[in-house]
C-alpha cells in the first residue's frame, strides 16, 4: 500500500498539482488507512459506509469542515486513482459531501462501569480466567483490539511487566500494574497450556480452537459481559481505548505519555482526549462541591 500511495503522488505530481497540496494528499490518505486499520479494514475492502464513519470519527476529533472537505477531496482522487488501476470495482468515495450531522459523543465508561465491566468475568473456568485477563490487558494498556488479539506470548514479559506492541515498523513497550500481571501470570501458567493444541502457537489468547483469538470472538466476549453489567452505553473495545485515555488524563499524566501508551503518531489525536477529561472533572466539581 505504501509503494500504491507513492505511485499516486507522483501520479498527481506529474500532474503538476502543488507541493502543499501532494503533502496534503498523502496525510489524508495516511491517516484514513491508519483509522480502517483500526476498524480491521483494509484500503480494498472498504465501502462507502465505512467512509462516512471515518468522516464522522473525524467530527469527533474536532477536525474544521475545511480539514474533512480536504480529506474527502484526498480519498475521492485516491479512489479515482485505484479505479484506473483496476485495484477496485467503483470509487466509493464520489458520492461523499461534506458531512452536516452534529459531532457524535465519545463514549467514555466511568471508572464505576469499568470495574463492573471487569468484574463480569467467572474466574472458575477457564474462559473466564482467560477473558479476565484479555479485558484487564485491554484496558491497562489502551491498546486497540487488533493488537490485543496479535500479541504473541514471547511480547509478554512477566518479569519486567510491560508487554511489546508491534504495528508496521514500529513497537512501543507499554507498562503493566500488578493487577493486570498477577492475573495475566494465572492465565499464562495455569490456563493457555489447558487451551492450546500445539506447543509451537505463538498467540497469547487462544479461543476454545486453540487457536488465536478472533476479533469476532472478542466482540462477542465483550457484548456478553456488558449485557451482564448492564451497561447502556455504546461499548466496543475502541470505548475501553477511550476510556482508558481519558482516566489516565484525569489522574494527571501528561499527554505526551498517554500518545505514546496510544500509539498516536499525531498529538492531535491524543488532545482530543483532554476536552472530554476537563469536561468530566468540572461535571464532577459541580456536583461535589457545596458551592457547586
Amino acid at each position: 500500500m505504501e509503494l500504491i500511495i507513492q505511485d499516486f503522488i507522483e501520479y498527481l505530481e506529474s500532474r503538476q498539482v502543488s507541493k502543499n497540496t501532494l503533502l496534503s494528499y498523502k496525510r489524508d490518505i495516511n491517516q484514513l488507512l491508519e483509522y480502517l486499520d483500526e476498524v480491521g479494514k483494509k484500503m480494498f475492502e472498504a465501502t462507502e459506509e465505512d467512509l462516512v464513519a471515518y468522516i464522522a470519527y473525524m467530527q469527533t476529533l474536532g477536525k474544521s469542515n475545511a480539514t474533512i472537505s480536504r480529506s474527502i477531496a484526498s480519498m475521492k482522487a485516491f479512489y479515482r486513482y485505484l479505479l484506473k488501476l483496476k485495484l477496485v470495482e467503483e470509487n466509493i468515495a464520489d458520492k461523499l459531501s461534506s458531512p452536516k450531522v452534529e459531532k457524535k459523543e465519545l463514549s467514555i465508561l466511568s471508572v464505576t462501569e469499568i470495574e463492573s465491566l471487569l468484574d463480569q468475568p467467572n474466574l472458575s473456568d477457564l474462559k473466564g480466567q482467560r477473558d479476565k485477563a484479555m479485558l484487564e490487558t485491554l484496558y491497562a494498556t489502551g491498546i486497540r483490539v487488533t493488537e490485543l488479539i496479535s500479541l504473541n506470548l514471547s511480547e509478554l514479559n512477566l518479569n519486567a511487566g510491560h508487554i511489546k506492541v508491534k504495528k508496521k515498523n514500529k513497537e512501543r513497550i507499554i507498562p503493566l500494574g500488578n493487577t493486570t500481571l498477577r492475573y495475566l501470570r494465572e492465565y499464562v501458567e495455569n490456563v493457555r497450556p489447558l487451551l492450546i493444541k500445539t506447543e509451537d502457537e505463538p498467540s497469547l489468547f487462544i479461543n476454545a480452537n486453540g487457536q488465536k483469538m478472533t476479533r469476532q470472538g472478542f466482540w462477542k466476549i465483550l457484548k456478553q459481559y456488558k449485557e451482564q453489567a448492564k451497561i447502556d452505553k455504546e461499548l466496543t473495545p475502541h470505548t475501553i481505548r477511550h476510556s482508558f485515555a481519558v482516566h489516565m488524563l484525569q489522574n494527571g499524566a501528561e499527554i505526551k505519555t498517554v500518545q505514546e501508551l496510544l500509539g498516536h503518531t499525531d498529538v492531535a489525536s491524543t488532545l482530543m482526549y483532554t476536552h472530554v477529561a476537563d469536561m468530566r472533572l468540572r461535571d464532577e466539581y459541580l456536583k461535589a462541591h457545596p458551592r457547586g
